[in-house]
């Protein structure tokens, strides 16, 4: 249950900074910059210039909370918070840009301070997520955030196989320095007209949105010196009409990768519209011959 702003009663808040332009902080991240016994911090040094450009007067002792410190039992960021929020203290978790915990540190301390039964709350905000989502200029009505990719090739061509049939809108981060092979990669597994979006730098000077398909967009991003910020957005696949006497072959497949008949039959006919019995029954005729 969300807890008001109020005194500081032993809470965890979730903060989500700017992720750009300074003038999005809210004014409830604002007033806990200042008022919070603890800012846990992603980079503390980027912290400092955030609170500089807020004009904010950090009263509370600061502390580092990233991916390298947030485990460790006892000795690690997120125990010493829970024991902070346990003391009745205000701790505000913030990372570098975006909502904590998405794609950045803070769930472990979350789940702890959960597990123990203490408050936890959300100061919303800027979010590089949904802002590509919303300028992308594809469907927003369903969609999934899948982080970023793996950077093996192999890794990374099981992630996109996975998203081959997937209907809803993806959302991904990527390096500026790898998203040439990442697009040039998608293009062949998801095919060369899948629609997408590669949003650069939102809401910073130099933003800049490319929309196109996939093949355009690596042909672009091949050509191109892409720097800051990346965010990736995919269309949804575009489910055809099909037969299920066609689909014997992607049931054979998912039970050759050691799925039960039934379970890979009902996986095809929700993938690709058609009725579980009628595919059942396509597949039992073409076994008979």
């Amino acid at each position: 249950m969300p807890v008001p702003d109020g005194p500081s009663t032993g809470r965890l808040l979730l903060a989500a900074t700017p992720i750009g332009d300074p003038d999005d902080a809210s004014a409830r991240l604002r007033r806990w910059l200042a008022e919070a016994d603890v800012v846990a911090a992603e980079d503390t040094r980027r912290l400092r210039r955030l609170t500089g450009a807020l004009g904010v007067d950090v009263r509370g002792r600061v502390v580092a909370h990233h991916e390298h410190n947030e485990t460790g039992g006892s000795g690690g960021s997120s125990s010493a918070l829970l024991a902070e929020v346990q003391a009745g203290r205000t701790v505000l978790v913030v990372t570098d840009a975006g909502m904590p915990t998405v794609s950045d540190p803070g769930y472990r301390a979350v789940v702890a301070a959960v597990e123990a039964g203490l408050p936890v709350t959300v100061l919303p905000g800027p979010s590089a997520v949904l802002a590509a989502l919303a300028v992308s200029g594809l469907p927003t009505d369903r969609f999934a955030f899948d982080g970023f990719l793996p950077r093996r090739r192999g890794e990374r061509e099981r992630a996109l196989a996975g998203l081959v049939a997937e209907q809803r809108t993806v959302v991904l981060f990527e390096a500026p320095h790898r998203l040439a092979e990442m697009l040039d990669h998608a293009a062949e597994v998801l095919g060369a007209t899948r629609r997408a979006a590669v949003c650069r730098e939102l809401t910073k000077t130099y933003e800049e949105v490319r929309r196109g398909t996939l093949a355009e967009l690596a042909a672009w991003a091949g050509a191109a010196t892409v720097l800051g910020e990346v965010t990736v957005v995919l269309a949804g696949a575009v489910v055809e009409a099909a037969e299920p006497a066609d689909l014997v072959a992607e049931v054979t497949a998912r039970e050759a990768a050691g799925l039960r008949l039934k379970d890979a039959v009902a996986e095809v006919a929700s993938l690709r519209g058609v009725r579980k019995n009628a595919l059942y029954d396509a597949v039992l005729a073409a076994r008979r011959g």
